[in-house]
């Protein structure tokens, strides 16, 4: 199983980024996705999660209202539009898969499938 992200890059504040995070090995269609962060000297952060059917979506405070998790699960993939981004947006971003279907945690440790992450700088 690999997930890979991507979609990162600089950016000024303000600006918007869409990140993408594909997985293969496996179709994870019976699985919620989420996104997580960790920026420099912190411990890895939830930001969004989405359930296996699509409808059901949770966020961060810190990011409701900015950013957006969405999934095509015929693609196996899932999205996380950021618009309005902040320099404490600045982070790797990494998406996850749990370890069972039909959950959908926001808790890291209930995670166990993560891809190798992506940097998102956001300048002020």
């Amino acid at each position: 199983v690999q997930l890979v992200e991507s979609g990162g890059g600089l950016v000024q504040a303000g600006d918007s980024l869409r990140l993408s995070c594909a997985a293969s090995g496996r179709t994870f269609s019976a699985y919620s996705r989420a996104w997580f962060r960790q920026a420099p000297g912190k411990e890895r952060e939830f930001v969004a999660a989405i359930g296996w059917p699509g409808r059901t979506t949770t966020y961060a405070d810190s990011v409701k209202g900015r950013f957006t998790i969405s999934r095509d699960n015929a693609e196996n993939t899932v999205y996380l539009q950021m618009n309005s981004l902040k320099p404490e947006d600045t982070a790797v971003y990494y998406c996850a898969a749990p370890a069972a279907p039909y959950t959908m945690p926001n808790g890291r440790n209930d995670y166990e499938y993560w891809g190798q992450g992506t940097q998102v700088t956001v300048s002020s």
